[in-house]
């Protein structure tokens, strides 16, 4: 935590007076701590108490009345190592979930390049609300990192899940969490992700039904943590958020193969999560196929060549290979299989036999196996933590 730049968030909650003790902890641990905060915190606890113990003056408005000086959140959002906003109150955290910057704290969330942890406090029912804790979800979806609320004594005197989580238990989420942000400095990483599209006619193709999410997850994971990435994607419609991805749009398994073996031999890691078609059409017409012309079509195919083998004949020793398994049944076998005829480092399993998991979802369940024989299991967990899991399995794999 030394020398880290922390941007603190503080809402109108009750929860308002555990941030001097955050700000107390964070300083302690050599961090430089600068307060933004609403209006309603205000209510809640003095800016000048937050100003003393933080050494710098508390930032709650655009602009200063007395002398009309500008409060960059742009500014502010390039400066942080990290942003914190603890108490986060359910008005805030429904306006960060749907970016109404109508405050300077909302504004520098949304200009926030760096990593952000969010701590709700608030009442029993607020937390359990359905639209609140579909906030949270769709924050988690944009890579916020949510500290959990613990259970007690509220400020309702109710007792329930609400409480915003202790000062000390944040500060150790933060040093857990930059303490393996450098883990894979100075690797050079490709991934590829999401389908490819095999022309028929200009207005028809051969797919499948990938959103390309979980290559996608893959990536900020890998950038967050220090790895310079190639993002070789097919058809999509997401986007990336790390200035460290490097994004070539494809389009079939063609162009996919191609740029795949120009990057590889720069590159220290390949993870290809990408479903690529096994086939394609052996000829595309110039022109639309139309009903009348025909009352049957015959569409013979052919092979597609196969991007993780040709990599895999390629790879050098100082090079890990990562393939993906989508299976129906047999997953096991036909994933150790697929590792060793491909010459692979680690395979990610995955079936469709898995409720949740597979294509369409924003959630997976993974089995990850190396070609030392370990077989780690995973419960179905968001692709925001299945990449953490493989990132944090592949970090072992590295010589």
């Amino acid at each position: 935590m030394v020398s880290k730049k922390i941007i603190l968030g503080i809402t109108g909650s009750i929860a308002a007076y555990k941030a001097a003790y955050l700000i107390r902890a964070l300083i302690k641990k050599g961090a430089e701590v600068q307060v933004v905060m609403t209006e309603a915190a205000k209510e809640f606890i003095m800016p000048l108490t937050l100003s003393t113990l933080s050494g710098k003056p508390v930032i709650s408005e655009f602009f200063q009345p007395r002398d009309g000086t500008w409060n960059s959140h742009v500014d502010l959002g390039l400066w942080a190592d990290a942003m914190v906003i603890a108490p986060a109150s359910a008005s805030t955290i429904g306006k960060m979930a749907n970016g109404i910057a109508d405050n300077i704290l909302i504004t520098t969330y949304l200009s926030c390049k760096a990593p952000v942890f969010i701590a709700p406090a608030m009442d029993m029912d607020m937390y359990a609300h359905p639209s609140t804790q579909q906030n949270l979800e769709r924050l988690h979806s944009f890579g916020n990192h949510i500290i959990e609320p613990t259970e007690g004594e509220l400020a309702s005197h109710l007792v329930g899940r609400g409480r915003m989580q202790e000062p000390d238990v944040i500060v150790s989420v933060l040093e857990n969490f930059f303490a393996t942000r450098n883990d894979l400095l100075n690797k050079k990483i490709m991934i590829t992700a999401g389908p490819t599209y095999e022309k028929i006619d200009p207005v028809r193709f051969i797919g499948n039904y990938s959103s390309g999410k979980m290559g996608f997850a893959l990536a900020e994971a890998c950038a967050q943590r220090g790895a310079t990435v190639r993002l070789i994607t097919g058809p999509v419609s997401l986007t990336t958020v790390h200035p460290a991805i490097r994004r070539i749009d494809v389009e079939s398994a063609g162009e996919m193969y191609l740029a795949a073996m120009k990057a590889f031999p720069e590159m220290d890691i390949a993870i290809l999560s990408a479903a690529v078609a096994d086939y394609r059409p052996q000829q595309e017409t110039a022109s639309k196929m139309r009903r009348q012309d025909s009352k049957r079509w015959w569409l013979q195919l052919v092979e597609n060549r196969d991007i993780a083998e040709a990599l895999g004949k390629t790879k050098q020793p100082h090079q890990l290979l990562v393939g993906f398994a989508l299976e129906t049944d047999q997953g096991i076998e036909q994933a150790n299989d697929k590792l060793v005829r491909k010459n692979l480092d680690m395979i990610v399993l995955n079936t469709l036999a898995d409720e949740g998991a597979g294509f369409r979802h924003d959630t997976n369940k993974v089995t990850l196996i190396d070609s030392e024989g370990h077989i780690e299991a995973f419960p179905l967990k968001d692709k925001i933590e299945v990449a953490e899991d493989i990132v944090n399995k592949l970090k072992t794999l590295i010589i």
